[in-house]
C-alpha cells in the first residue's frame, strides 16, 4: 500500500510556470535517508518525493517501521531535482518533470563505481507511487520514465544499472524494447555496425541530447546501456545496443 508522508517540506522550489508534467526522473541519493532529507529539504535542492531503503539504519533510527514515500515538494510545483537536462528536444526539466530520490548508497570514488542493489521492496514501493503519479498525468509516456543519466548522460550516472528497468516495464511502467525485434536487428549488426551518423540520429530521434564529441558520445552511450543493458555498460558502441537502440525506436517512435 502506497503510504505518502508529507511532515518534511522542502524549502526550495518554485512555480512551473504554466508548463505541463510531461516527464518522471528517477535519481538515488548516494547518502543516507537522514542526509538525504536534510539536503533535499534545506540545501537549494529538492525533489517531489523521497523513498528511503527500510533497512537503511538512518530511516529505522528515525522511528519508521513500515516503508512510506515522502512528499517535499506539491507536484503543482518546480521542484529542484534535474538541473542541466535535455529530453526529446527540450532542456531544464524541472519545469516540466516530477523528481522521485531514490535512497541508494551508490558511490563515484574518482571514477570508480559502485552500485548496491535495490531492494524489492523498495521497488514495489515506486512502483506503486509511479502508477500513482500516472493516474493524475496519463499523458507521461513509456519513453518519458527516465532516469537522471538519460536527462545528463554528460554529468550523471542515477538511478545506476542495477536498477530494475525491465522490472518496472513488466509492471506497465517505462520503455522496453521487444526482443524479437532486438535480435532481427542483432543479425544485421553483428555483420556491420550501422555508421555512426546513423545512431547519432537515432539516439537523438529516441530523445537523447546530441553528442558534441566523442566523449559526449561514448558517455551518451554509458548511460543507455545503464538503462537498457546494464551487463556491459562500458560506453563502447556495439551490436547489441545498437540492436536495442534500433528496436525502441521502431516501438515508440514509429521509426
Amino acid at each position: 500500500m502506497l503510504v505518502v508522508d508529507t511532515s518534511f517540506p522542502a524549502r526550495d522550489f518554485n512555480d512551473r510556470d504554466g508548463e505541463s508534467v510531461r516527464q518522471v526522473i528517477l535519481h538515488y541519493t548516494t547518502g543516507t535517508f537522514a542526509s538525504a532529507l536534510r539536503t533535499l529539504t534545506q540545501d537549494g535542492v529538492s525533489a517531489h518525493y523521497l523513498l528511503p531503503d527500510p533497512d537503511e539504519p538512518s530511516y529505522r533510527a528515525a522511528g519508521y517501521e513500515e516503508l512510506r514515500v515522502f512528499r517535499l515538494v506539491d507536484e503543482n510545483e518546480r521542484a529542484w531535482h534535474a538541473g542541466v537536462s535535455h529530453w526529446d528536444g527540450r532542456d531544464n526539466l524541472n519545469s516540466g518533470s516530477i523528481g522521485i530520490e531514490i535512497v541508494n548508497l551508490a558511490r563515484d570514488d574518482k571514477g570508480v563505481f559502485s552500485f548496491p542493489a535495490y531492494p524489492k521492496v523498495q521497488v514495489d514501493m515506486l512502483i506503486a507511487l509511479i502508477r500513482d503519479i500516472l493516474g493524475r498525468y496519463p499523458q507521461i509516456a513509456p519513453t518519458d520514465i527516465l532516469g537522471h543519466a538519460d536527462v545528463a548522460y554528460w554529468r550523471k550516472s542515477d538511478p545506476g544499472p542495477r536498477f530494475p528497468w525491465c522490472r518496472l516495464h513488466e509492471a506497465g511502467l517505462g520503455a522496453w524494447f521487444d526482443e524479437a525485434t532486438r535480435a532481427m536487428y542483432q543479425r544485421r549488426f553483428n555483420v556491420r555496425l550501422p555508421p555512426e551518423v546513423e545512431v547519432e540520429r537515432a539516439f537523438q530521434r529516441y530523445g537523447y541530447k546530441p553528442a558534441r564529441n566523442r566523449r559526449a558520445f561514448e558517455l551518451r552511450t554509458r548511460a543507455f546501456q545503464m538503462h537498457f543493458r546494464a551487463q556491459d555498460y562500458r560506453g563502447v558502441l556495439d551490436a547489441q545496443t545498437c540492436a536495442i537502440l534500433y528496436a525502441l525506436n521502431e516501438k515508440y517512435r514509429g521509426i
